[in-house]
């Protein structure tokens, strides 16, 4: 039923760009097909910007605003949302805290107003932190045996020492024991201010009724104050393979390159390029090289990575111990041979092909395009970006290819670090 309540029929290029009276900005997409809104928004900010000593501020904040706000404790406020069938969460990542908000229409005012109050009024309550603490901690410990996790830790903290991004984004079981009110308080009041949020809303609501909304909500947020600037990074110690030694029969695989952002003019080859390589689910030359030809892992792939001040050409899949070389050196062949040859007009074209047609699948409901859209704002891509993204991808040339696998592959060599213990390395 939440599906079929959820589609949108609306065109998501049917953006408007909204300023209420207050000055607050978002981008709208008005549709009464059902009696439905979705909101998205992001603040610019993060878990890179959590105390060096204390990493996962960010993500116990996120974890906290709907535990208790204004007048309600935490029971009281996951009541009232229940009543009403309204959805309200937060999330936190390296370099913004975001959430989203989906309500029917007729709860739209009490929905604004528990968003309002979890923003501006979190209440932080002592027992609603050492319960997220807990439970936080927990998950964390229960991580420390799970090889993938452990894998994915010691790459970031390997490829972006000494840097934020290297820090994890859900702290240490020791450094969320040590978070403190204060802590949280002090990057509520740092993060969620209104000159640093992009919102989406999609849904039967008018420009009008939402201006009165926003301005509410988000009109009642502080001004913004300069955060501290986090340094460009590039992912470091390519070329280098770390084993971080485990018991176990099978190794978890990590590998990077570099990238290209979202943001950088030579980003959509890239994003087609890399389909070819890893990300194409069951196309990719990866999936074919690695799983369907050589029977090497159940699953290969990889994906471009894009954040605020780095970027990375991101891979993982999982072998047995003794197979791990060979697994290694089949993705570092294929590689080179991306970057020596090119993909096939055909595999190029099939590729484009794809990524055209599936493009439109993640437009099916109003909460996914309101996620989208406020992606699309973050990243300053530009209002039209949608209406424009599938003409990009079509005039890829294989000249491009070869530029983006140049930039990505470059001399071969990616960081490796291997959860197992491997054998032949």
């Amino acid at each position: 039923m939440t599906a079929s309540v959820e589609t949108l029929s609306s065109s998501p290029t049917n953006v408007k760009a909204l300023t209420s009276a207050g000055g607050v900005e978002a981008w709208h997409v008005e549709s009464d097909v059902v009696p439905l809104i979705a909101v998205s928004f992001i603040f610019e900010g993060g878990s890179a910007h959590d105390p060096a000593e204390k990493p996962g501020v960010a993500q116990m904040l996120a974890r906290l605003l709907d535990e208790g706000a204004g007048e309600y404790d935490s029971d009281a406020f996951q009541e009232r949302l229940a009543a009403r069938a309204i959805e309200l969460s937060f999330n936190a990542g390296n370099d913004a805290i975001g959430g989203s908000l989906k309500t029917l229409v007729k709860h739209a005012d009490e929905a604004f107003e528990l968003l309002r109050l979890a923003l501006v009024e979190p209440r932080f309550d002592q027992d609603a932190i050492e319960r997220v603490r807990a439970q936080t901690i927990a998950g964390l410990r229960y991580q420390q045996n799970d090889p993938g996790v452990m894998a994915t830790r010691r790459f970031f903290e390997e490829g972006f020492a000494g840097h934020p991004y290297g820090r994890p984004t859900s702290g240490t079981p020791e450094s969320v024991a040590a978070i403190t009110r204060d802590d949280l308080v002090a990057m509520h009041r740092a993060m969620i201010a209104r000159g640093r949020v992009k919102i989406a809303v999609v849904g039967a609501i008018s420009s009008d009724n939402l201006s009165v909304l926003l301005d509410k909500v988000f009109g009642s947020l502080p001004e913004t104050k300069p955060l501290s600037v986090i340094e460009a990074a590039s992912l470091q110690k390519i070329g280098s393979r770390i084993v971080v030694d485990l018991e176990v029969p099978q190794s978890v695989i990590r590998f990077g390159t570099p990238g290209i952002a979202w943001r950088d003019p030579g980003f959509i080859p890239a994003y087609v390029l890399n389909h070819i390589f890893g990300g194409g689910s069951f196309t990719s030359r990866l999936f074919q090289e690695v799983r369907e030809k050589r029977g090497l892992a159940y699953s290969v792939g990889t994906s471009l990575v894009s954040y605020r001040a780095a970027a990375m050409t991101w891979g993982y899949t999982a072998t047995k111990n003794e197979r791990v070389v060979e697994a290694l050196d089949v993705i570092a062949g294929e590689m080179a041979r991306l970057k020596e040859d090119g993909p096939s007009d055909q595999e190029l074209q099939k590729a484009k092909d794809y990524l055209i047609g599936s493009y439109a699948l993640g437009f099916d409901t109003s909460t996914k395009i309101a996620h989208t859209l406020v992606q699309i704002a973050f990243e300053g891509l530009g209002i039209d970006y949608i209406g424009r993204r599938n003409a990009l991808v079509t005039a890829v040339t294989q000249a491009d290819i070869r530029k983006a696998a140049e930039r990505i592959f470059g001399g071969g060599k990616m960081l490796t670090v291997i959860a197992g213990r491997p054998t032949g390395l």
